[in-house]
C-alpha cells in the first residue's frame, strides 16, 4: 500500500479533534479496504514517531505527532509542504516534517520580523 500523505494529516486532525484519547485500527483477519488502510497508516505514523502504540491495534498521538500536526494544520502551509516534497521527487515524513517548518518559520519572520 502507498503511503498517502494527505490520509496521514486528517488521521492526525481527527486523532485531536476526537473526544477519545485513542484510536483504535486493529489488525483483523478479513478487514475492509479501509481499516486496512487506516492500520497501515497508523503503523506508518508509529514509525516517524507520530504516534505510539499503547496495545495492539491502540494508538496515542505523541508530542511529537502533535508538533507536526501544528505546522501542517493550516491548508496553505500544507499545500507548500506537498509542492515542495513533490518538486522533490517526493519526501519522507520526516522531511515533510522540515518542510512544513521551514514554511512555517518563513512566515513567522515575515509577520513578526524577527529570526527564528
Amino acid at each position: 500500500m502507498k503511503r498517502d500523505d494527505d490520509y496521514i494529516r486528517q488521521l492526525l486532525l481527527d486523532m485531536e479533534a476526537s473526544d477519545d484519547l485513542y484510536l483504535v485500527a486493529s489488525l483483523k483477519l478479513s478487514m475492509r479496504p479501509e481499516e486496512q488502510k487506516k492500520h497501515q497508516h497508523a503503523e506508518l505514523l508509529c514509525d516517524a514517531g507520530f504516534f505510539e502504540a499503547v496495545n495492539k491495534g491502540v494508538y496515542r498521538m505523541t508530542n511529537q505527532g502533535h508538533d507536526y500536526l501544528n505546522v501542517i494544520r493550516d491548508q496553505t502551509v500544507w499545500a507548500k509542504t506537498k509542492k515542495g516534497a513533490s518538486s522533490l521527487g517526493g519526501a519522507t515524513l520526516g522531511m515533510m516534517k522540515d518542510i512544513a517548518i521551514a514554511y512555517v518559520k518563513k512566515e513567522a519572520i515575515e509577520k513578526l520580523g524577527i529570526q527564528i
